[in-house]
């Protein structure tokens, strides 16, 4: 990455198994989507000499906020945004939301989609940017390349209707799910 930062700009951390932690960099701020652990994201935001703005949480899975309380300790001035329905699993959100809401961060505006399924009270955020070619999805574990999320607290009837959801947002919509599984969901799909 260069050293000026002035572009709207998303860029992976691969940590754990599979997971993508996304780094959303504006100017020399970050905004963090669902970190499932925080050593490697603090040392790629130190590396880069950038600041936490904001963390940005889809679901209670601990392989999504499992690093936000030890970035919340490096940065404490960081907002957490998460489900207003999930602050009892969520409970160090400083921003909770619900379906439909907007709001602003990064000279961006973010819309706040309910997508069940996966689990209950999973969000994904809708970025619009004027100065982004593309608008962007973050769908945590609701969307997949070749794939959706698994059924573990939802119904496929949840899961079909966040799909058709999404399936409605602009066809140039950049997607970035929180996993890695093309390779495997295309392998599943061959067997079939």
């Amino acid at each position: 990455m260069s050293e000026q930062k002035s572009e709207f700009t998303i860029l992976p951390i691969t940590v754990l198994q599979d997971n993508i932690v996304w780094v959303w960099v504006h100017n020399c701020n970050a905004v963090i989507v669902d970190p499932s652990v925080s050593s490697p994201v603090e040392e790629w935001l130190l590396k880069q000499n950038l600041s936490l703005h904001a963390i940005l949480q889809t679901h209670h899975h601990e392989d999504h906020i499992g690093g936000t309380q030890g970035l919340i300790q490096r940065w404490p001035n960081a907002k957490v945004i998460a489900s207003k329905k999930d602050i009892k699993r969520i409970p160090f959100q400083t921003l909770s939301v619900e379906n439909d809401d907007i709001f602003q961060l990064l000279d961006s505006e973010i819309k706040v989609i309910e997508v069940n399924g996966h689990t209950n009270n999973h969000i994904a955020f809708y970025v619009s940017n004027k100065n982004a070619e593309n608008n962007i999805l973050f769908p945590g574990d609701t969307l997949f390349g070749a794939g959706c999320g698994r059924l573990l607290e939802g119904t496929a009837t949840q899961m079909f209707k966040s799909l058709s959801i999404l399936n409605c947002l602009p066809k140039d919509t950049k997607i970035y799910p929180a996993h890695e599984y093309t390779e495997n969901n295309l392998k599943w799909a061959l067997s079939l």
